[in-house]
């Protein structure tokens, strides 16, 4: 896991978390890893504060209550879904307990090694498009029975007036007519018609690792269930430069429907994102600015 720049306070009822806290719950929960080095690693997240704690785990907590059901979720379901994946991704050995002063359940995962792609200057671009291609894959492969309700698997009409929001509050900073325009042509696609399958649901650049160019790890699966898979194509615009998408939706298998979906996806993503972490998360807003140039370059 990489270390990237630490964001700050993004939302109300978010809570500063440090390495002392972190420790003293760790030595409350864990007395077998009390005492080993606690550091922050700072990150672009938006969602948990992330802790390696010694040479082999990292501490994962809530940064504010909209992220708390995420632990029990993760736990719950990583276990399973960890068999069926080409890559490893995170392994929890502990659920800890509100203490300390901090309110909510946290985690404790081994650690993975890799580090975050920098978007711009993928090492191996072909070679990664084909890796994300094959996680994505096997995750649809995965049986979906009793799986939980993607939270990207929805209709992408459930995501207009936050999106619609979102173009009004970026007037003047972006082309606002040209993506209305893409955002209106995405809303008549068709929907997903298909059987319900697992997708991860948040594909971004800060839950990617790689090493040598290749896919090491996929983190973070909070957002991770059943439903329409095309919001794990949006990869190929945050991530993937304009060459290798082509690879990337061959290896997948995407149809023009849901390829298209896909693109809405990663538009809609980056347009709510945008004004929202413009200030508090200069890393997210500028992938967001990242993608909505992409698409706009696309489809000119």
């Amino acid at each position: 896991m990489s270390r990237m720049m630490r964001a700050r306070m993004m939302r109300p009822g978010e809570v500063d978390i440090d390495a002392t806290t972190v420790g003293r719950l760790i030595a409350g929960r864990f007395p077998r890893w009390a005492g080993l080095p606690v550091e922050r690693l700072d990150s672009s997240g938006t969602e948990n504060a992330m802790f390696r704690l010694g040479a082999d785990l990292v501490v994962r907590l809530p940064r504010h209550p909209g992220a708390v059901d995420d632990v029990a979720h993760e736990l719950r379901w990583l276990p399973r879904l960890a068999p069926g994946l080409p890559v490893p991704v995170p392994e929890p050995l502990g659920r800890g307990e509100p203490g300390e002063g901090f309110p909510w359940p946290w985690s404790v995962y081994r650690w993975l090694d890799g580090r975050n792609p920098v978007v711009g200057a993928v090492e191996e671009p072909d070679l990664l498009a084909e890796d994300l291609a094959a996680f994505v894959r096997a995750l649809r492969r995965i049986d979906p029975r009793d799986g939980p309700p993607g939270y990207r698997g929805v209709p992408l009409a459930s995501r207009d007036e936050l999106t619609r929001a979102a173009i009004a509050q970026l007037d003047a900073r972006i082309d606002t007519g040209a993506v209305t325009r893409l955002w209106d042509e995405a809303l008549r696609l068709p929907r997903h018609s298909a059987a319900p399958v697992w997708a991860h649901g948040d594909l971004m650049p800060g839950n990617v690792l790689v090493r040598d160019g290749r896919l090491s790890a996929v983190i973070d699966f909070g957002t991770a269930g059943v439903g329409d898979p095309a919001a794990d194509l949006i990869v190929a615009w945050n991530l993937l430069p304009a060459g290798v998408r082509g690879t990337f939706r061959d290896a997948v298998g995407a149809d023009d429907a849901e390829w298209a979906r896909g693109r809405g996806w990663a538009l809609s993503i980056a347009l709510i994102a945008l004004p929202y972490y413009w200030v508090t998360n200069p890393p997210v807003a500028e992938n967001s600015r990242h993608v909505i140039g992409e698409i706009l370059a696309e489809t000119a």
